[in-house]
């Protein structure tokens, strides 16, 4: 389990939000997520907060974007908070779900039924970014 401060990417970053439930990486493109440890994450008390934060810093709803969550803590998600995501008029490019436990496979097969969008599955941080940076410029120049 590989935080992203402690890998070649971070020193990518364009910016990073330190929230009370997680920090947020900004990059080119792409956004990583890495929630704390016992969080139960929700649309209510985190999710809107940081969609609306990075919409802000991003200028978008997200359409031009992609999603990794970086499961490097031990954190539950509430998946029908994605209903209330896109019911806001959020949008993703594409949606990766890095886990390193059989029990995090089976939370990113939960989440599929729920998420609107590309979504993948990585076991490695470098895999992920590797998805959303080919992601990314393929959408741009199918643009």
């Amino acid at each position: 389990m590989n935080s992203i401060k402690n890998s070649p990417f971070y020193k990518e970053a364009i910016q990073v939000l330190n929230l009370p439930f997680g920090n947020y990486f900004l990059f080119d493109g792409f956004v990583v997520a890495e929630v704390h440890e016992d969080i139960i994450y929700s649309w209510e008390d985190h999710g809107k907060k940081a969609s609306t934060i990075i919409s802000e810093l991003y200028d978008n709803d997200g359409s031009d974007l992609v999603y990794i969550t970086n499961r490097i803590n031990d954190y539950s998600c509430k998946p029908t908070g994605w209903l209330n995501f896109f019911k806001f008029s959020k949008r993703l490019k594409g949606y990766g779900i890095i886990s390193y436990s059989q029990s995090g496979h089976y939370n990113a097969l939960l989440e599929k039924l729920f998420v609107q969008t590309e979504i993948e599955r990585f076991s490695s941080l470098e895999n992920a970014i590797a998805w959303a940076k080919n992601l990314s410029d393929s959408k741009a120049i199918a643009s």
